[in-house]
């Protein structure tokens, strides 16, 4: 469908709302009409103050024109950056751009996600055009090379080619108006149903206030007609949805074969898979590394907040292997904005060979001018005054503090338990606890969570489970003791879970015996004591 076709379709669907405002109206005053030339009375009072009421919703969203701000572009805190500061990647951009034959972007914004994405400030309906801005992700630009880069390019540029970005504004004015002319009307039945309750319980207790029996807060039925109203919206919505969905999905694929054309098959194709591996582990690098210090107070080096993800990138090279090859093969629906990217995948890689295939290409990260000063400005404007307060550590200390403050958080439960039972805190004084009272431990068991099925044992299986609960409880004491005063370390992994590093390597082995001595019947707090004791003097 080309552009005239695909404006004249969403200035169709546009005016649909408006033509279904005034069916609605048109009933409404018709309605009035049949009541006032055959009624008397109160009803016909009552019937055009309903009609009135209904309308107004209507007509409040005929005169919704505004086109809601930040609808086409990418929600969040970016940075814009100019020609002067980064001349190669801005002639990068236009030189995609005379590839596929559009104007180049005004503006250059960074940002901190996997994404890029292009707007367009147009006007009259997508008939003037206006500011034009590209929105590049950082986190994007660490996991692509530049030939993947390009093609990611060409493809926002092929929206502005195909005059997608004209026709954001006026498809996300018809958006906005549905769904505030039904909020409308669901506001106002949940408003009136919210009165008659109040009203019908202030009776209730009126007649409570006077001995009476209290009458039963019912509301059958209020609403209905605003309900009505907006299900009729809401029909039309749906169908709004799924006819400019439905282009949007075909926009998508004609942008793909400006992504083709510029950078090659392969590249394009590779950049897709790229793109389905580098989302969950942006995700995943975000949760477990980025922020892993804010409960304790911490956050990485200035750069490394986002910048860090190269090495997450780096050390689980065959896990994306696995995400860049499983690609979702679900249909789309048909509220889906996009094709599946198996689709899509599949569409470029059936192409015939162009011969670029192999192209060597550098990291897309060396079209800044500087990388690093890139990602520390990116981190200034996305992080909160409260983040950017926060202390920066190097990541091997990262992970130690922060899981040192966690594990010692996660024993605080324990501590009360031994509290609860005399003990002073410390692991000392737990042990000195169990010396002088040794039943003392299955109390401080029986204080502390345990599996459902050891919750239910009786008997021996009791015990058993006691046993295993003071076993956990203990080894963490002795975790906090010696990560507190540095004996024992976190150690960082990109390839794994954080590990803790015990002062001699055979150390777990010593502490395994020495726990288990605790757990007898008679137990023996002399091997852990010393245990500790060494392991604070290596």
């Amino acid at each position: 469908m080309g552009a005239s076709l695909r404006a004249l379709r969403a200035l169709v669907l546009l005016a649909g709302f408006y033509l279904l405002g005034v069916f609605l109206l048109a009933a409404l005053a018709g309605a009035d009409y049949a009541v006032c030339t055959r009624s008397h009375g109160s009803i016909v009072y009552d019937v055009v103050i309903g009609s009135v009421v209904l309308a107004i919703p209507i007509v409040r969203g005929f005169f919704m024109l505004r086109t809601p701000k930040g609808d086409a572009a990418p929600t969040g805190t970016t940075l814009s950056v100019t020609d002067s500061q980064e001349p190669a990647l801005w002639e990068a951009v236009r030189d995609i751009a005379r590839q596929v034959g559009t104007r180049a972007p005004d503006e250059i914004v960074l940002m901190e996600k996997v994404n890029a994405a292009v707007s367009e400030d147009s006007s009259l309906l997508g008939l003037r055009p206006g500011t034009r801005r590209l929105y590049l992700g950082l986190p994007l630009m660490i996991g692509l090379d530049e030939m993947q880069l390009r093609a990611v390019l060409a493809h926002e540029m092929g929206h502005y080619a195909n005059f997608d970005t004209r026709l954001t504004p006026l498809i996300a004015r018809g958006r906005a108006q549905l769904i505030r002319t039904i909020a409308h009307f669901h506001e106002r039945s949940d408003k009136k149903i919210a009165n008659e309750r109040a009203r019908q319980e202030k009776h209730a207790a009126k007649r409570i206030a006077k001995g009476r029996r209290a009458t039963k807060v019912d509301t059958p039925g209020l609403g209905a007609t605003y309900r009505g109203m907006a299900a009729i919206y809401t029909a039309y919505g749906n169908f709004y949805l799924r006819a400019t969905h439905a282009t949007a999905r075909s926009q998508e694929l004609a942008a793909d074969v400006a992504s083709v054309r510029v950078a090659g098959r392969d590249s394009a194709a590779s950049a897709l898979r790229e793109i389905n591996a580098l989302g969950p582990a942006f995700d995943y690098y975000m949760s477990a590394y980025a922020t892993l210090g804010v409960g304790a107070g911490l956050l990485p080096r200035p750069g490394q907040v986002f910048g860090g993800l190269r090495k997450l990138l780096d050390a689980r090279a065959e896990e994306l292997r696995e995400l860049r090859r499983e690609l979702s093969t679900e249909p789309a629906s048909p509220y889906d904005s996009h094709p599946a990217l198996a689709e899509r995948v599949a569409r470029i890689e059936a192409l015939p060979d162009d011969g670029r295939a192999g192209q060597r290409a550098r990291p897309a990260l060396e079209l800044l001018a500087d990388a690093d000063a890139a990602l520390v400005a990116v981190e200034q404007a996305v992080l909160t005054p409260e983040a950017r307060a926060l202390q920066r550590v190097d990541w091997e200390d990262l992970v130690h503090q922060s899981m040192t403050v966690y594990v010692s958080q996660g024993a605080d439960e324990i501590r009360e338990a031994f509290a609860a039972e005399g003990a002073g805190p410390g692991l000392t004084a737990a042990l000195d606890t169990i010396d002088a009272d040794p039943a003392v431990r299955w109390r401080v068991a029986d204080r502390l969570p345990k599996p459902e099925q050891a919750a239910a044992a009786t008997g021996h299986a009791d015990r058993e489970a006691a046993r295993a609960v003071v076993r956990r409880a203990l080894n963490q004491l002795v975790t906090v003791e010696l990560a507190v005063c540095g004996a024992a370390r976190w150690q960082l992994s990109w390839s794994d879970s954080a590990t803790l590093r015990y002062p001699a390597d055979d150390f777990e082995d010593q502490l395994d015996q020495a726990l288990d001595a605790m757990i007898t019947d008679t137990p023996d707090t002399e091997p852990l004591r010393k245990l500790v004791l060494t392991g604070r003097s290596v």
